[in-house]
């Protein structure tokens, strides 16, 4: 009796500290794990509030159904607001472990909407805290979508110098799972005044549903003005020329969403008139106090086309395109010039006399040397003013999926398979239609920077590669192709760097008309209006399937081990084989323990 009495006492020992170890969580983790452990994240859709203590460090998995994309908001955040990035942040990676490449990092400091889409099949996140001990809550939202369709009127570019827009279906409901971005670009020394004449989304204290949110500059990331939503009216008004406005909605309870317009507002100090010189267009700026000294009024204002009209604000101003309202064009050796004059028509009663000076502003602008020479001058009688200053012409270049050059490549990075054939296009924006555009040089390197290595695709018009095929000639589109590469002993990335002239499509003895130069010739005619654009990265896919379940999976890294529950018929059956024979009992502990041991991370039930 005595022996069985320490058998049981001895059982009843070792399932106690069994039953220790399997409750023991290290310090500060189990709001974090206890948050994602009772969500079931296989759903197409799901929001999450994760309560955070301190000293968290927290890492889940998000793995994507085939032929979908993941997109996570962030869409509440109450961090440390004292602690630095370093000691409390979360971060994004683009697979399924932290050593993937970092989409991005959120802490206190960040002042946007963090916003977070994975090119792969999974996405990763990692929560740290410091010590603090404060409250902390972060609100998750995260949907798979597919990356080829759209929602019509989500989103676009607007640069005009006032206009309007509105949410998709307004004022019918919004449709769900929306995310538009719409970017406000106008001239330069404008500022931008956004009126919202109605916003009708979900009411939320902090906005984590459905919000509008504005920024100030052309990105997502330059600088958050505010995050609404409810029932609200407001303005907003830009420090630049550029505002970016994010609509953002979830699965539930969809309303009006809004309408709103925009004006320019002429920010830079004019004393009497500027001009200034774009790719497509000639601007000119009055100061209307300066028509009102010289008792004019701007309604009387007009260029050689009279139909054209300037818009009047708290300036007045001309806009005009370089092949329309008169202007004059002329090509000469190594220049093109656009002129226009700017009269004022008087309409006074006698036709004999007049005690006004006349007014006469002669707009000139000169394309030379890859810059555009501005050049101004009014006359008053025997009132002469001069100004001058820079410009340039305005190119882009971009992928696109075929050699129809219909549909271009958006994503950044471009993913592309070795040999694949990568179409490429180069544009000039102006408005003058009898320019073409001709590929000079066009070299590749691993890096922005286009240090060494490099390899040469075009040099001097004349193609490098053999893979390497250039279109012909179209006015304002230089395109070629050639088969994707990588450099050996770099990274798989590839950037992309052409140096394009711009000539007059009539000049038949111009540089671009002479094709590929093996030796430098003497310049013939006007060929020197020249531009660069770069492009990248171009990099090689890699394997985007990963192992495993579908769903959240989360690790926790506390101490060198981690341990994982016993099932509770395990534990009772143990407990009946213990109170038997004590020699069975410790065996079967050892078991368990060992088996314990070699089991690091824990995977997330679904419900």
């Amino acid at each position: 009796m005595e022996a069985m009495r320490r058998v049981i006492l001895f059982a009843l020992f070792i399932v106690s500290c069994l039953g220790e170890l399997n409750s023991t969580v290290p310090e500060g983790k189990s709001s974090c794990t206890a948050s994602l452990g009772g969500s079931n994240l296989a759903e197409t859709h799901k929001a999450l509030i994760l309560q955070l203590n301190p000293s968290e460090d927290c890492t889940w998995t998000l793995e994507r159904p085939e032929n979908k994309s993941i997109r996570i908001i962030f869409s509440n955040l109450q961090l440390d607001p004292d602690g630095s990035c370093d000691s409390e942040n979360i971060k994004v990676f683009d697979g399924n472990s932290t050593a993937e490449a970092l989409l991005g990092q959120v802490c206190s400091k960040n002042d946007y909407v963090p916003v977070f889409e994975s090119s792969l099949n999974t996405l990763t996140v990692q929560i740290v805290t410091d010590a603090a001990r404060i409250q902390r809550s972060v609100f998750i939202f995260y949907y798979f979508f597919s990356p080829g369709t759209s929602i019509p009127n989500c989103g676009g570019s607007l640069d005009a110098l006032e206009g309007s827009f509105t949410s998709p279906n307004y004022p019918k409901p919004h449709p769900e799972l929306a995310y538009c971005v719409w970017h406000i670009q106008v001239e330069k020394g404008y500022k931008i005044k956004l009126d919202f004449t109605e916003i009708f989304l979900e009411v939320d204290e902090y906005c984590r549903f459905d919000f509008v949110a504005v920024y100030d500059g052309s990105s997502t990331t330059s600088g958050l003005m505010g995050q609404v939503c409810g029932r609200v009216k407001p303005t907003f008004e830009s420090s630049s020329d550029s505002l970016t406005i994010v609509l953002s909605t979830d699965y539930a309870n969809s309303y009006r969403g809004f309408s709103a317009s925009y004006t320019s507002i002429y920010t830079e100090n004019v004393d009497t008139t500027s001009l200034t010189c774009s790719s497509d267009k000639m601007r000119v700026i009055i100061n209307k106090s300066y028509l009102e000294s010289l008792k004019y009024n701007e309604n009387n204002l007009q260029l050689n086309d009279p139909t054209c009209r300037p818009k009047v604000s708290n300036v007045v101003e001309f806009s005009i395109l370089l092949d329309e309202c008169g202007t004059i064009k002329k090509v000469e050796d190594h220049s093109i010039t656009y002129t226009n004059v700017i009269t004022f028509t008087a309409s006074q009663a006698s036709e004999v006399i007049t005690r006004q000076k006349r007014l006469q502003i002669v707009v000139k602008c000169e394309m030379e040397n890859n810059s555009t020479v501005e050049i101004m001058y009014i006359t008053e009688d025997d009132i002469i003013q001069n100004q001058n200053a820079l410009g340039r012409y305005n190119t882009s270049m971009a992928f696109f999926e075929s050699n129809s050059f219909e549909k271009p490549i958006l994503a950044s990075p471009y993913y592309v398979d070795l040999n694949q054939t990568v179409f490429v296009q180069v544009s000039l924006y102006t408005s003058d239609a009898n320019l073409v555009v001709f590929l000079d040089s066009c070299i590749t390197s691993p890096t922005s920077d286009f240090a060494s290595p490099n390899y040469d695709l075009i040099k001097k018009g004349c193609i490098q590669d053999e893979t390497c095929d250039v279109y012909p000639l179209s006015r304002h589109h230089a395109r070629f192709q050639f088969n994707a590469f990588k450099f050996l002993r770099s990274l798989s990335s590839v950037y992309l760097q052409c140096e394009v002239l711009i000539c007059d499509s009539s000049d038949h003895q111009s540089r671009c008309h002479q094709g590929c130069v093996s030796r430098r010739k003497r310049d013939i005619s006007s060929y020197k209006w020249k531009a660069n654009s770069i492009i990248g990265p171009i990099r090689l896919k890699r394997d985007r399937s990963t192992s495993g379940n579908s769903g959240l999976q989360y690790q926790i890294h506390g101490g060198e081990t981690q341990n994982q529950p016993f099932n509770s018929l395990y534990l009772f059956s143990f407990m009946v084989l213990a109170l038997n024979v004590v020699i069975v009992a410790t065996v079967i502990a050892r078991h368990f323990v060992n088996q314990r041991t070699d089991y690091k991370y824990q995977k997330l039930q679904n419900n």
